[in-house]
């Protein structure tokens, strides 16, 4: 019987399953592993700091994703197609090891950030005149 997301533990687990998925897929691993060339060992224990801050409410991740998503999208463009491809994998992941309100709330977390890095990825930037 599948548990709810309780620990750092299940986020450790829930991340490195996700990202194996992730490193697997034709579409977004070679954007993760051949143009951004992630550093597993470091990004993985970020991502746990990262997704127990945001569903545990710890103030303990260091870090801007939208500067590391900008300096990416200077190589490659992440349209929606990548993102919808990230959360995809991200729900089937949190679906596959767990069930709550916990579960429930990291998917919901997910798709917001989601969606907002591809907004402010791929809005016009505003152009400004000095007089």
């Amino acid at each position: 019987m599948k548990t709810d997301i309780k620990t750092r533990n299940d986020i450790m687990l829930l991340v490195d399953a996700f990202y194996k998925k992730v490193e697997q897929n034709d579409k977004i691993g070679p954007i993760f592993t051949d143009i951004a060339k992630v550093d597993w060992s470091h990004h993985l224990p970020k991502m746990y700091d990262f997704w127990e801050s945001i569903l545990f409410g710890k103030a303990i991740y260091k870090g801007n994703p939208m500067l590391t998503h900008f300096s990416l999208q200077q190589k490659v463009n992440l349209f929606q197609g990548e993102f919808d491809i990230w959360k995809t994998l991200f729900y089937n992941t949190v679906d596959e090891l767990f069930e709550g309100e916990n579960a429930e709330t990291i998917k919901q977390k997910a798709q917001s950030i989601a969606d907002l890095m591809h907004f402010k990825l791929n809005s016009p930037k505003p152009k400004i005149n000095i007089v």
